[in-house]
Parts: C-alpha cells; sequence; structure tokens
C-alpha cells in the first residue's frame, strides 16, 4: 500500500458541478452553473444527458436526453463543454440508430472516425448550384407531374393514413441504381410502423445504402426534438464529400409536438395554436440545410421529403402552412381519392414543385408537358357532368381520355418503373391509344404497352433513360408499336347488322 500510494500523484481537476431542483415529463431544473452555454451538454449522475435550452441567473432548465424517471432531485450535474454530436461516416450505413447516434438494431458497436454536432449552419448561398438533377422516384404521378431535383426539398402532407410514409419509403427503395444514399428518420412513431419499414427498406434491398435514424413515440420529447437535426448531420457528411443523399423526415407534426411540449414545460410563453413562437425557426433551419452544392465546395446534394400530417385536410393550420412557405413544393395526398383506391392518393391539381421542372428529364417534358393542367381541367368536368346535363361530343372524348390517363397513373405501392416504362404507358395515354379500352383492363393493357415499347423498341428505350430528347420519329414508332399491341384489348366493334367486325 506504501508503494503504491508513493507512486500515486494526484491531479487537480475543477468541474463545475450543479444540482437537480425537479424533474419531470422530460425536463429538469438545476441550479448551481455560473458559466453555462446554449444548448451545451450535460451529464447526470446516473448517466443520462441533456442540453441546457433556459439560461437564468438562478436556475437553468435543461431538455432531457433520455429517460427522466431515472434522475432524483439533489442528483449532481456537470458540465461538458460540448454541445449534441453524433457519428457520422460511413461505418453509419445499414444500421438503425437512435437520436444520439447509438446503434440499436443489436448489430454491435458503431465504430466512427469522426462526429459532428447535430446543430451546423447551412451552406451559405454563394455555395449552392442550381437544382438540375432528377431523382427520380418511380412513382409516375410524382416523376410527370410534380418532378423533385436532387437538391430540392418537396413537402407531402395528407391527413392520416393517406400513403405519406409510403411515398417516402417508395422513393428511398427507387434509389437502387441512381447512386444515391438514403436515410429515414422516424419521429414519434410507432415501433410496430418503424419495424415494417425497415422490413420494406430490407426486402427491397435498400438497407444496405439506408441509415435508419429512430426517436418513437415512446421515447422523450428531447429526443424526438434532436432526432431530425442529427439525421441532417449525418447526411452533410456525405454532402461534402460529394454524394448525393434523400433524406425523408417522417413526421414533422410529431416534431413539432414535441418542440411545443418542452417549451411548455420550460415556461416559455405560447404562442397560435399554443406552439412556441419560434416554431418557424425550428423548421426552417432544419430545411434550410438540404441544397445542392457547387463542385468546388464538394458537389453532392441533399433533398428532403418531410411529412406533415393534416386533420381533416385542412392545408391552412399553422404547422402545415410554414412547411408550405418553408419548401419548394408539395406532394398533397387526398382521403378521398384513397377512399376510392385511386393509389397512390395524389391531387395533382393541389400538389406543385417549383423547381423540379428544371430538372425533369427532355422525355417527360415532351409527353407530359401539360398533364397538370389537363388533369385537372378532367376533375373540374368530371364534378360537372355527375349533375346528368347533356354533354357535347368534345367533353365526352375529354372525360374518356381522362379517366384513363387517371387509371394509367394508378400505381401499386413498391412498383417501381423506370423512366422508359413510364414515358411508354403516359404516351399512349395522351395519344389516346387507350380511349377505347374499359378501365378496368387499362392496368394490364399498359403493361402490355410498356412491353412492347421496350421489346421492338430498345434503342429509343435506352436513349429515353440516358436523358436523350423523344423526337418526333421516336414518339411515331412506340405509338405505331404500342397500338399494334393493344388490339387484343379493344372491344369488337359491331357493324349495323349486329354481325360483329374486330
Amino acid at each position: 500500500m506504501e508503494e503504491v500510494l508513493a507512486d500515486t500523484r494526484p491531479a487537480l481537476k475543477i468541474a463545475e458541478v450543479a444540482r437537480v431542483l425537479n424533474v419531470g415529463n422530460g425536463i429538469a431544473e438545476l441550479a448551481g452553473f455560473t458559466d453555462l452555454r446554449a444548448d451545451e451538454l450535460v451529464t447526470f449522475t446516473s448517466g443520462e444527458m441533456g442540453i441546457a435550452s433556459n439560461l437564468g441567473e438562478e436556475r437553468t432548465g435543461v431538455i432531457v436526453l433520455g429517460d427522466a424517471s431515472r434522475i432524483r432531485p439533489g442528483e449532481k450535474v456537470r458540465r461538458t463543454g460540448r454541445v449534441v454530436d453524433v457519428p457520422v461516416g460511413e461505418a453509419m450505413v445499414g444500421r438503425v440508430v437512435d437520436a444520439l447516434g447509438r446503434p440499436i438494431d443489436e448489430r454491435g458497436p458503431i465504430r466512427a472516425d469522426q462526429r459532428m454536432p447535430i446543430e451546423r449552419p447551412a451552406a451559405p448561398i454563394i455555395h449552392r448550384a442550381p437544382v438540375d438533377q432528377p431523382l427520380p422516384t418511380g412513382i409516375k404521378a410524382i416523376d410527370a407531374a410534380i418532378p423533385i431535383g436532387r437538391g430540392q426539398r418537396e413537402l407531402i402532407l395528407g391527413d392520416r393514413q393517406t400513403g405519406k410514409t409510403a411515398i417516402g419509403v417508395d422513393a428511398i427503395l427507387n434509389q437502387r441504381d441512381t447512386g444515391v444514399l438514403s436515410i429515414y428518420c422516424a419521429i414519434g412513431q410507432r415501433a410496430s410502423a418503424v419495424a415494417r419499414v425497415v422490413q420494406s427498406l430490407m426486402d427491397g434491398g435498400a438497407l444496405d445504402r439506408s441509415i435508419v435514424v429512430v426517436a418513437g413515440g415512446e421515447d422523450a420529447p428531447g429526443l424526438q426534438f434532436i432526432a431530425p437535426y442529427a439525421a441532417t448531420t449525418m447526411a452533410e457528411a456525405f454532402m461534402a464529400a460529394g454524394r448525393d443523399v434523400l433524406i425523408v423526415y417522417d413526421d414533422l407534426t410529431r416534431h413539432a409536438r414535441a418542440y411545443r411540449e418542452l417549451s411548455l414545460l420550460l415556461r416559455r410563453p405560447p404562442g397560435r395554436e399554443a406552439y412556441p413562437g419560434d416554431i418557424f425557426y425550428i423548421h426552417s433551419r432544419l430545411l434550410e440545410r438540404s441544397t445542392r452544392l457547387k463542385d468546388e465546395y464538394g458537389g453532392g446534394s441533399l433533398t428532403a421529403l418531410p411529412v406533415i400530417e393534416t386533420q381533416a385536410q385542412n392545408i391552412s393550420a399553422y404547422i402545415p402552412t410554414n412547411l408550405i412557405s418553408i419548401t419548394d413544393g408539395q406532394v398533397y395526398l387526398s382521403p378521398e381519392l384513397f377512399e376510392k383506391g385511386h393509389l397512390p392518393a395524389i391531387d395533382i391539381g393541389a400538389s406543385v414543385s417549383r423547381v423540379g421542372g428544371k430538372a425533369q428529364l427532355p422525355a417527360y417534358r415532351a409527353v407530359a408537358g401539360d398533364l397538370r393542367l389537363s388533369y385537372s381541367q378532367f376533375e373540374e368536368l368530371e364534378s360537372f357532368a355527375r349533375f346528368g346535363t347533356q354533354l357535347d361530343e368534345d367533353t365526352r372524348a375529354r372525360l374518356t381520355r381522362g379517366r384513363r390517363v387517371r387509371a394509367v397513373l394508378m400505381q401499386a405501392e413498391r412498383e417501381h418503373l423506370g423512366v422508359a416504362e413510364q414515358i411508354a404507358g403516359l404516351l399512349a395515354a395522351t395519344e389516346g391509344l387507350f380511349d377505347e379500352i374499359p378501365v378496368d383492363r387499362i392496368r394490364q393493357a399498359e403493361q402490355a404497352a410498356r412491353k412492347a415499347a421496350q421489346r421492338h423498341c430498345p434503342e429509343i428505350c435506352a436513349r429515353i433513360e440516358r436523358g436523350g430528347d423523344l423526337e418526333e420519329a421516336d414518339r411515331e414508332a412506340l405509338v405505331t408499336e404500342m397500338d399494334t399491341a393493344l388490339v387484343a384489348f379493344r372491344p369488337a366493334r359491331q357493324d349495323e347488322d349486329g354481325d360483329g367486325d374486330a
């Protein structure tokens, strides 16, 4: 013992320590700190961590990042001198982690070489490049009428149970051949819903090129609040290295509710709909980090698909209007279309893409250039036609064409189509090749048309996939081959004597 004591050299270490005054509902009040910074990370003796949020002269409000029930009044709290950070890099790919970057997939520890803070300034305007490269989702209604470009922020909104998550997951699954890395951020979701998404990514072979960040509904509101910022930091590390990244925030409605809960518990004055006054800034500073960088600053891109839940189709509520004004467009999902079985239930008239059209492939513009306008006019005509008024020949033809176009835009979940396949189906619909085919046979007819286009015009399809123009000769060749393949789907015509005339 004497030898050990003789070899021991005591070191003086100064640490600023505070004590917990009270704790509950994800919030702790401390007293004793004299020099604490905003958003600084503190550690409790119980092992939990927290973020300094309210800095007062006598008391400090801390957002607990974990189980607040483990913390007791009087417990010691220490400063760390750093802000919340998460591991980043290739070690994160293929993993399911929590909001602090800790693995929850039972695949062992994550050995990341670098950590980055979750709150980082957005890239300045001078570092950003125009959005001119498409991000294909594999969904006809989006790629044709509401295109998304790399670096864009496209909002997905609609009532609950209308297929919002399905669109985000389908967009991730469709990146298998594009080289785009994907991040799915689940905020406040049920564990069973997150497990279904992870299983879908695994079954589609997308988990190996994705990161799943989870802050479930049973987690602390502090973890739900920092989850999207942590996911964005992971994405920014790849963007700075020149990679293209797609991130889905599912959903920011629950994120806003978690922040509202924290703010009210911290005794911040409520504003409209009891949300704090800085809720707009909370989301804008998150989504402004999504962009496409110039080559001299890395050349990568970060495309964001935030999800928002509306109530009774009220898109003029506080949080939806905030997000609509921040993002570059929105994909609106209609519960009426969902109930009628028109899936995906995308309301093309209420949806818009403000910048994605500049990134759209030329073939889409040649085939579906006026699709949104003509489809909206068809829906208006259809609503008036229900009154039983007499219709002229031109109106009946437009209704017939519109119903076929709507049937072509219907698409099953997890059914991803390439660019050439989508162009073939849309071209057949807009050229009227389906006008004489019953609506209930449009799906089979469209499949036959797509196969005929790929079988007989492989050079044209390959050029379309590469981003080439759809020339008039190409259009005529595709129409000719598809029209021949659709003969079997058209009903036999009757002559004046009643005899069948095929």
